[in-house]
């Protein structure tokens, strides 16, 4: 092989050894970075990992809200109608939540089953469910959160 040839192929082999290096280092990083969600069905299976961050959806459970001494710890039951997971939150709820509302929220599972969220986001406006939320509930067979009455869960 003539030199200038080899020379290039030597570039083009360290060239694709170093993209794959450099692709395999952001994949493991997204990796570790990633948020799944879970609804309360998968969490009281068992398929969540304690102190594992992840993403819980579904609609808080009327007559569930209890507000702490403190003004700001917020305990409330979530559900996908299916099953329901305890949630504890400490810190200002968003205006728009409220029971019967479908919320996600962000945190992890403690040892004692509880979800402990370090943030709580809820839907824009009477006509909108987070994307996450509408998939879990149709995907259990549950009708809309609005058709279901208030007395079922």
């Amino acid at each position: 092989m003539r030199t200038k040839r080899k020379q290039r192929l030597i570039f083009i082999v360290i060239l694709l050894v170093g993209f794959s290096c450099a692709a395999a280092l952001g994949l493991y990083a997204m990796r570790q970075n990633i948020m799944l969600f879970h609804t309360p069905s998968e969490v009281n299976s068992g398929e969540v990992a304690t102190d594992k961050l992840f993403r819980i959806g579904g609609l808080v459970v009327e007559g569930s809200v209890v507000k702490g001494n403190d003004g700001l710890t917020t305990e409330f039951n979530l559900t996908d109608t299916m099953d329901t997971v305890e949630v504890r939150f400490t810190g200002l709820l968003p205006d728009l939540y409220r029971e019967r509302q479908g919320i996600v929220a962000q945190g992890k599972l403690n040892d004692a089953g509880v979800f402990v969220a370090q943030e709580v986001l809820a839907k824009h406006d009477e006509n909108y469910m987070p994307p996450e939320v509408a998939a879990a509930l149709k995907g259990s067979g549950a009708p809309h959160p609005d058709s279901i009455p208030k007395s079922s869960y």
